[in-house]
C-alpha cells in the first residue's frame, strides 16, 4: 500500500498538468514580394556588410564602438541579470535543503512560579544539530509555467541585445557616411569661398583702377561673405558630427579619425530576402515573439492560484545537553509534514489577476504583429528610399555638369562686356546650391543602403556579436 501511494505521488509530480494556454504562434498576413524589390540583389546578411565600403577606418571604428559603446554594455549587463533570474525560476522546481547547528547555555529562575526540582541541572548546555528540507509539489505547473516564463524573458532580454548591436553597427556607418558627407561640404564650401576671395581681390584692383562700379564690388564680397558664412555653418555641423559619433563609439566627445572620402566609399549592395525572412532574422521580431510566449505563461501562473499549495516538509537532527551525547541514538530528533495552502475567499484577486494576464497576454499578440508590419514598412521604406535617391543623384550630377558649363559661359559673357556682373551671381550661386546638394544625395544613398541592412536584419548580427567579446 505504501508503495502505491509513493508511486501515485511521484506520477503526480512527473506528470501533473501545467495550467494555462499552450504558446502557439500567431498567424501573420506576409507579402510574398516586395514591392520595391531589387533585381540585382546578393544574398549578404550573414556577412559582415559594412566591409563593403572598403574603408578600413569604418571597420575599425565599428569594433571600437562594439566593445566600448555604454548602452551595449547596459544590454550585456541586463542579460546578465535576467540570467540570474532564470536560475531562480529553476531553482524553486527542486527540493531546498538546509542545515543548522546550535551550542548555548541557559539558566532558569530558582524562585519562579514553578520551582525546579532539586535534581535539575541549572545552568545547563544544549546542543542541537539538524538538516532539513522542503519541495513543494508542481501538480498544477505553477513553476514550470513560472521557468517558461523566465526562459522566454531571458531570450528576449538576448534579443533585445542584439537589437542593441544591429543599431549600433548601423548607427556607426551612418554617422561616419554622414560625417564624410559633412566633410566634403565643407571642402566645397572652402573651395568656393576661396574662389570668390579671389574674385573679390581682382574687383578691388579693378575698382580702384574704375574698370568696375561699386555696386559690382560690393556684389563680389557678397558672394564672398555668403561663402564665409556657409563654411563656419559646416565647419559646426562637422564638430557636432564628431562628437556625437565619439560617444556612440563610447568615447569622450573629441576628433574622429577619417578614411577615404565620400566619393571615393563603395556602395554596399542591395541584400537579398523575402518578407517571411524577417521572421527569423530581425531581433525585435524574435524579442516581440519572446514577450509573447512569456506573457502566456504568466496565464498558467494566475490560474494555478485557484488550487492549492502542496509541499513536502521534514527535518531530522539531533540535540542533547551533552556534547558528547550529541549524535547517539535518543538524542535523535526529526519531522515531516505535507502543507497544504489554499485560498478560501479573496474579494475576487484571483479571477482579476487572471483577466490580467489574459489581457496583457492579448497586447502581446498585438505588439507582435505591429512589430512584423513596422519591420515590413522599413524595408519597403529602404528599398524605394535607394532606389529614389540613386535617381535622383543621377539627375543631380547632370544639374552640376550644366551650371558649370552654365557658370563658366556666364562668367566669359561677363568679362567679354555682353552681361551684368547679375548673371555671373545666380549662375555661380546655383551651381554652389547645385554642389552641395548633390553631396547631401551621395550621403542620403549610403544611408538608405545602412538601413536596408538594418530593416534586412540577419546573421551579420551574431557575427557583430562575437566581436563584443573582444578585449577593450
Amino acid at each position: 500500500m505504501r508503495k502505491a501511494t509513493s508511486l501515485i505521488l511521484i506520477t503526480l509530480i512527473v506528470t501533473g498538468c501545467a495550467l494555462g494556454p499552450d504558446y502557439r504562434r500567431p498567424a501573420v498576413d506576409t507579402p510574398q514580394a516586395w514591392r520595391f524589390a531589387e533585381e540585382q540583389t546578393a544574398d549578404l546578411v550573414d556577412t559582415k556588410w559594412w566591409e563593403q565600403f572598403h574603408d578600413p577606418v569604418l571597420n575599425r571604428l565599428i569594433a571600437v564602438a562594439l566593445t566600448k559603446n555604454k548602452d551595449l554594455k547596459i544590454a550585456t549587463a541586463r542579460l546578465e541579470e535576467y540570467r540570474a533570474r532564470y536560475r531562480l525560476a529553476m531553482a524553486a522546481l527542486f527540493p531546498q535543503v538546509g542545515a543548522a547547528a546550535s551550542a548555548g547555555r541557559q539558566r532558569s529562575t530558582e524562585i519562579g512560579p514553578v520551582p525546579l526540582p532539586a535534581d535539575v541541572d541549572n545552568p545547563v548546555n544544549l546542543y542541537q544539530g539538524s538538516v532539513f528540507a522542503s519541495w513543494e509539489i508542481d501538480l498544477w505547473g505553477r513553476l514550470r509555467r513560472g521557468t517558461e516564463a523566465a526562459n522566454a524573458d531571458l531570450l528576449s532580454t538576448g534579443e533585445a541585445r542584439r537589437a542593441v548591436i544591429l543599431s549600433l553597427v548601423t548607427s556607426v556607418a551612418g554617422a561616419y557616411v554622414n560625417l564624410r558627407s559633412l566633410d566634403r561640404q565643407l571642402e566645397i564650401s572652402n573651395e568656393t569661398a576661396a574662389a570668390r576671395a579671389e574674385s573679390l581681390r581682382i574687383f578691388s584692383l579693378r575698382y580702384k583702377e574704375g574698370f568696375v562700379s561699386e555696386l559690382e564690388l560690393s556684389q563680389a564680397k557678397s558672394l564672398y561673405d555668403s561663402a564665409q558664412a556657409i563654411v563656419r555653418v559646416y565647419m559646426k555641423a562637422v564638430a557636432l558630427q564628431e562628437n556625437a559619433l565619439s560617444v556612440i563609439l563610447g568615447l569622450n566627445p573629441g576628433a574622429v579619425e577619417r578614411g577615404k572620402p565620400l566619393g571615393q566609399l563603395s556602395l554596399p549592395v542591395v541584400p537579398a530576402g523575402l518578407p517571411s525572412d524577417l521572421l527569423t532574422r530581425r531581433p525585435d521580431i524574435r524579442q516581440a515573439e519572446q514577450d509573447l510566449i512569456s506573457a502566456n505563461a504568466q496565464i498558467g501562473i494566475a490560474r494555478a492560484q485557484y488550487f492549492p499549495t502542496i509541499s513536502l516538509t521534514g527535518m531530522f537532527g539531533w540535540e542533547s545537553t551533552s556534547l558528547s551525547q550529541l549524535f547517539t541514538g535518543p538524542a535523535r530528533t526529526w519531522s515531516w509534514a505535507v502543507p497544504v495552502t489554499q485560498s478560501i475567499f479573496a474579494g475576487g484577486s484571483t479571477a482579476a489577476q487572471v483577466k490580467v494576464t489574459e489581457a496583457i497576454r492579448d497586447e502581446a499578440v498585438l505588439q507582435y504583429q505591429k512589430v512584423i508590419q513596422n519591420a515590413f514598412r522599413d524595408v519597403e521604406d529602404s528599398l524605394a528610399g535607394q532606389r529614389q535617391t540613386r535617381e535622383q543623384l543621377d539627375a543631380q550630377a547632370g544639374q552640376v555638369e550644366s551650371l558649370r558649363t552654365y557658370a563658366r559661359v556666364a562668367r566669359l559673357r561677363y568679362d567679354n562686356g555682353y552681361t551684368s556682373y547679375i548673371e555671373v551671381l545666380d549662375a555661380e550661386r546655383s551651381l554652389f546650391d547645385a554642389e552641395l546638394a548633390y553631396s547631401q544625395s551621395q550621403g542620403e544613398l549610403f544611408q538608405a543602403l545602412i538601413n536596408l541592412y538594418k530593416a534586412m536584419g540577419g546573421g551579420w548580427v551574431v557575427t557583430a556579436e562575437k566581436m563584443t567579446a573582444a578585449p577593450d
